[in-house]
Parts: C-alpha cells; structure tokens; sequence
C-alpha cells in the first residue's frame, strides 16, 4: 500500500521506479500511449513542486501529461462510475438472490491480497468487479480501441495512482485478455512529479487544459 514508504525516517524505502519503461513507450512511434490519474492525484502532486497541501492542480496536471507525449488524458473517475453502477447492480443481485453479503468492494489491491492470504474464507464476498484502475485498462483496450481504430495491441496505458500495490494489481495475469495486460505500468504520484522534472517543466506555472472525454 506504500504505507512503509511513508513511515520510512531515513527515506530508505521507495517504490520501484517505473518511468523509464514510461519513457520508452511515450518514445515509441509505434505505440498509442494512454494516461489516467486517479481522481486523488490532482490534490497531491501540487505538494511535490512547493505548492500547499491539497492544491487542486487538475488542469495543470493535464497540461503536464500532454507535454509528456501522452496521446491521450483520461480522468479515472470515468471508470470509477463503472465500478459504482457495477458494485452497485452486484449488490442488489446478491441481496435479491441470496448470495453473500456483505459485499466487500474490489477496489483496494492490497486488501484483496490480504483476504487471499490471511482470510481466504472472506473471498467470497469481495465484489467480483474490477478495481477503477483495471476497468479504465479494460475500457481504453476494448471500447475506445474499437472508436479510435486502433488494434489493442498498439496501446500502451498507464495509470497514476496513489497505492503501490496497484503496480502488482497491475501484473496479475488475470487482469487482461488475448496476451496483454489491462494497464501496462502503474506509476506513483512521486514517480509522475519525478517525470516532469525530467523533462524540464515547472507545474506550478503550466496553463491549465481539460482531459479527454472517453466516451466520445
């Protein structure tokens, strides 16, 4: 969950670091590259370049994301509606039909790990939805490569988020169809800030501009 690396004194601990893969799609001609930040990253990423604690930096963010290379900028919150109306039609399902309750959301990556490990007796009742993250992969590779003409193969996706363990949430070979995997590489709030650094930019005094509509 990246909790150690918060508690961590010395600054010993760190998450693995993920943005040279980043790197090498965004500079692949060959490769569609898509982002998406969780909804929580736009009041935390301000921090990482001296603005103060919870500063909404959205469209900043978006503008920085765009000067990265990214193709195209999508908001999470799209695919955290699906989990919603998803989790939501599951439950009503489950209490109309005498299935297991309660139910217990899927959106946490390291809470499922817990259940799987230490309560394996609870598996039955978390949510037999994806997590936001994964459904945003799902989305970008199914529905919009199908809009945009693209062969799913050809998108590269990344998603910002807070949590590391959505990096091994990420992995998991179930979470993708026909050989490829929902979301390629997971990058942390750190990791983005460290992104633009690289390249030169100062958050603080982008313009501001809106994310892509999904949906069309």
């Amino acid at each position: 969950c990246g909790q150690c690396i918060v508690a961590c004194p010395t600054g010993a601990l760190s998450e693995k670091d993920d943005t040279a893969r980043v790197l090498a799609a965004l500079n692949d001609p060959a490769k569609h590259v898509v982002v998406g930040p969780a909804p929580s990253i736009r009041v935390t990423l301000g921090e990482c370049f001296g603005l103060p604690i919870g500063t909404n930096v959205e469209g900043k963010m978006v503008t920085a994301l765009r000067r990265l290379g990214f193709d195209k900028v999508f908001d999470v919150d799209t695919a955290a509606d699906f989990t919603i109306l998803e989790e939501g039609t599951e439950f009503l399902s489950r209490l109309n039909g005498g299935g297991n309750l309660p139910l217990i959301t899927s959106c946490s990556p390291g809470w499922v790990r817990y259940l799987e490990q230490h309560a394996p007796d609870m598996i039955r009742n978390i949510s037999s939805c994806k997590s936001p993250q994964q459904m945003f992969g799902s989305l970008v590779k199914t529905y919009y490569a199908e809009q945009a003409g693209i062969d799913p193969q050809d998108i590269f996706v990344v998603s910002i988020m807070p949590c590391t363990a959505k990096k091994y949430e990420a992995s998991r070979p179930e979470l993708g169809r026909d050989g490829y995997q929902d979301v390629d590489y997971v990058l942390t709030t750190r990791e983005l800030a460290k992104l633009i650094r690289y390249v030169g930019l100062d958050l603080s005094v982008l313009p501001e501009s809106e994310f892509d509509s999904p949906l069309g």
